[in-house]
């Protein structure tokens, strides 16, 4: 490898390096970042650190649509400690827009701003304090604009144009140009198939804006090059992207922008776009200084896309035994004022509508807006976890319509392996929804009244109101709820979506070492892990260093999708097979006459030798590579997948699909309203588990966040005037450690004859199920119909 000559900053990501006599993949090896982040040590890319460097703010809009009449930077200029201010007439390119999939993100706001908080103009000071002072002394005249908040003003005649004058590939079939996408699918003769139905039930269901809620702010230090370049240091979810992203409107090639990643606090689909990586290059350019930009948490609201809101409408029928006739729905997504990945949400949450269920006829229509809110994008579940929370409410209600168990509905309507989805794409791989659930209501149920102790009174703890005493179980109610749902892995639609892996073999101190470099983001995943137990697993090494991240290196795609351990596990493994055979290729040469079975046998790389499939030793690696080293480059691709009709919506767009199904049992305050959930178990396919720890923390995980969205977060925008009104912690809640209940997992491993190891992407399943089996359990307990998340209060004891 050449020399690396760059400055390197203070708390710049290292090899880290794991040594373990076995590891490889089924075994559940510890994290080797893991000891570094509960000890402190671990450096997160806020910690980054550069002797002479300067602190970046960004001054963002107050108002939600406005039209910028002037700008004055004079006094904030001429404070002492200020270096460079810039607004949208300072930046150095023709390409001042950015964006995933439609460039309609302008990097500082260009004379019209059309969301609360978007990014007008740059400081960079020699303390952050004067960079913050800097920012509030600059005066700008807002012209505020008519507002856009919903469906209903966003498409109304003479509506105002969120983007005038658009030109992206979408705008050639959308009714509207305030509609960024629009997906039918379309399948069967509803109409004929409603005939058919003894019951039909019908249901307008809304879905709050969900924050990612990450605990690491966005941060990143840019450092500025001889070359005119510029080193960037950033916490992100897909390096090559933004690269694609950044050097176009810093008027650069991308070889002179050049990234590594820092180490990442959590990102959930929020870091999955750009948020201060352009804004630090352009000031470490413009001041020919080292920037480190770091958001508090009330700008990291605003600095980031969220969760889609959306309104749902189902109908649903169905025979008097309880199978499935038909589906309707009409899915409408808010994306807010930029595109971000609303339209790959809209592919999604269209063609994911009708659940893990057989319906041969339906209609289905999912639009995402643009409008005056916060931007909206990617998040875990990705457009499914909205549809998953409709389509589980109109099981419950046609099951109990008819009269029948919702498990046993559920199971006689479940989706097997051959399935044809609504989009008449063949599920051929292993699809256990029947099972899921049998496994899920077969769990005992957790004891009743739990917090009454003996002689010692009630322990609030376990009841709903926990620590602020509000019950000592007067007025509680259990409930117990099931949900079931089905997610997408992998990029869609016909996506270009590989991932590339360098590994390089090599003898150091008489001992085999791999080395595994790839552009994937480490956002907690545990990506780390298992790219060293594949490499063990394929090498037959023990000590495996793995190389920070960066754009050295062929892209690994983004960290999303459930795709990283499919895709850039994939790839290692794909590179370790190749690298494998290299190795036994120059045995062959070099030791093929002494032995005959270098020509006619099956032979492996384990334990640092080469063996037969016998077990036979033939050989060390150490002494087969004699000092040199094997270093290869390749990528790594899945099959392929082809875009959706856009008038029918038929295609195979996607790679695999995954299941999960909870159980809820919660207990309910009913004066209050307030909810303890007390148990959320889960059963969920994995194909191959390659970490069992590590699944079932994601598992875990992924619960947590399906039940925040259940009971507690919702980012809440004022409908007057589109401001956020909760951009901290303080009033937008996460689920602590005393919110999360007892989550038992049932891990099956049925594999996937398509995937890596036949294993399935799982991080993202776990978030559908378990929000619509707690609001199901919550409706059991109350008898309450609850068609909105979260549920709060006033819903519970009808003091809306």
């Amino acid at each position: 490898m050449a020399q690396n000559t760059r400055t390197v900053p203070a708390g710049t990501p290292t090899n880290v390096t794991q040594k373990h006599a076995k590891g490889g993949i089924g075994e559940s090896t510890l994290r080797p970042d893991g000891t570094l982040k509960v000890t402190g040590e671990f450096a997160y890319s806020s910690d980054m650190w550069h002797e002479d460097m300067l602190w970046g703010q960004t001054l963002r809009s107050t108002v939600a649509h406005a039209e910028i009449a002037s700008i004055d930077i004079s006094e904030a200029l001429a404070m002492p400690g200020v270096y460079s201010i810039l607004t949208y007439d300072d930046l150095p390119a023709e390409m001042k827009n950015y964006g995933l999939e439609i460039q309609d993100t302008p990097v500082l706001a260009n004379g019209r701003v059309r969301h609360h908080g978007e990014p007008v103009a740059l400081v960079a000071a020699d303390h952050p304090e004067t960079a913050r002072r800097a920012a509030a002394k600059i005066k700008i005249d807002y012209r505020e604009l008519p507002l856009v908040t919903d469906e209903a003003s966003a498409l109304a005649k003479g509506a105002p144009l969120i983007h005038e004058g658009r030109d992206d590939h979408h705008i050639g079939h959308v009714p509207h140009p305030n509609i960024v996408h629009r997906q039918p699918i379309v399948r069967g003769d509803v109409a004929e198939a409603r005939k058919r139905a003894d019951v039909i039930v019908e249901g307008e269901y809304v879905f709050g804006m969900q924050d990612q809620a990450f605990l690491g702010p966005e941060s990143g230090l840019a450092v500025p090059s001889e070359d005119g370049g510029v080193d960037l240091y950033v916490a992100t979810q897909w390096l090559h992207s933004d690269l694609k992203q950044i050097a176009p409107v810093l008027g650069l090639p991308e070889e002179k922008v050049r990234m590594t990643l820092s180490g990442v606090g959590g990102a959930f689909g929020g870091r999955e776009d750009i948020s201060m990586q352009i804004h630090a290059c352009l000031l470490a350019l413009a001041t020919n200084k080292p920037v480190k930009i770091v958001y508090n948490r009330f700008e990291s609201f605003f600095g980031h896309v969220h969760r889609h809101p959306a309104k749902l409408h189902y109908e649903h029928g169905a025979t008097k035994d309880g199978k499935l006739t038909h589906m309707k729905c009409k899915i409408v997504l808010d994306g807010g004022a930029y595109a971000s990945a609303s339209p790959a949400v809209v592919g999604n949450a269209s063609s994911l509508s009708v659940g893990p269920y057989v319906i041969e006829d339906v209609d289905i229509e999912a639009i995402a807006l643009y409008t005056n809110n916060p931007p909206c994008g990617a998040m875990r579940g990705f457009g499914a976890v909205q549809a998953c929370f409709a389509y589980e409410a109109q099981m419950d209600k046609l099951a109990a319509k008819l009269g029948m168990d919702p498990v046993e509905f559920r199971q006689l309507n479940a989706m097997e392996m051959g399935t044809i989805m609504p989009t008449g794409q063949v599920v051929d791989s292993p699809a256990p929804v029947a099972e899921l659930l049998r496994r899920v209501k077969a769990r005992p149920l957790p004891p009743e009244r739990q917090w009454e102790t003996a002689g010692e009174g009630a322990d609030v703890r376990a009841l709903p109101g926990g620590l602020s005493n509000t019950t000592h179980g007067e007025g509680v109610v259990r409930g117990v709820g099931y949900a079931v749902g089905i997610k997408n892995v992998g990029f869609s639609e016909g996506f270009d979506d590989y991932s590339t892996a360098r590994v390089r073999l090599e003898v150091i101190n008489g001992e085999p070492v791999a080395m595994v470099h790839t552009a994937m983001a480490e956002v907690g995943q545990g990506g780390v892990t298992v790219h060293a137990q594949i490499a063990r697993t394929e090498l037959g090494v023990t000590q495996v260093t793995i190389h920070p991240a960066d754009t050295q290196v062929g892209s690994a795609g983004s960290t999303s999708a459930s795709r990283q351990t499919y895709m850039t596990g994939g790839a290692v493994k794909n590179t370790c097979e190749h690298v494998r055979e290299a190795v036994l290729e120059m045995g062959r040469r070099k030791n093929g006459s002494y032995h005959p079975a270098w020509a006619h046998a099956e032979l492996l790389l384990e334990g640092g030798k080469v063996v037969t499939d016998g077990g036979e030793v033939l050989a060390d690696i150490a002494d087969v590579l004699e000092g040199e080293a094997i270093d290869l480059e390749l990528e790594f691709r899945h099959r392929p997948t082809v875009p959706f009709d856009l008038v029918t919506g038929q295609g195979d767009g996607h790679v695999q699909y995954t299941f999960a199904a909870h159980r809820a049992v919660v207990e309910v305050d009913t004066e209050l309203g307030l909810v303890k959930v007390v148990e959320l178990a889960t059963a969920q396919d994995v194909g191959k588990a390659l970490n069992m720890l590590s699944v079932v923390g994601q598992i875990q995980g992924g619960t947590i966040q399906g039940l925040g969205v259940a009971i507690m977060e919702e980012i809440i925008v004022d409908p007057k005037t589109a401001k956020v009104r909760n951009p901290s912690f303080t009033d937008y809640l996460i689920p602590t450690i005393l919110d999360t209940p007892t989550i038992p997992v049932d891990v099956l491993e049925l594999a996937d004859p398509n995937a890596p190891y036949g294993l399935r992407g799982m991080g993202e399943a776990p978030t559908l199920s378990s929000t619509p089996a707690v609001l199901a359990a919550i409706r059991q307990a109350t008898g309450l119909e609850l068609n909105k998340t979260p549920i709060r209060p006033e819903a519970l004891t009808g003091t809306l």
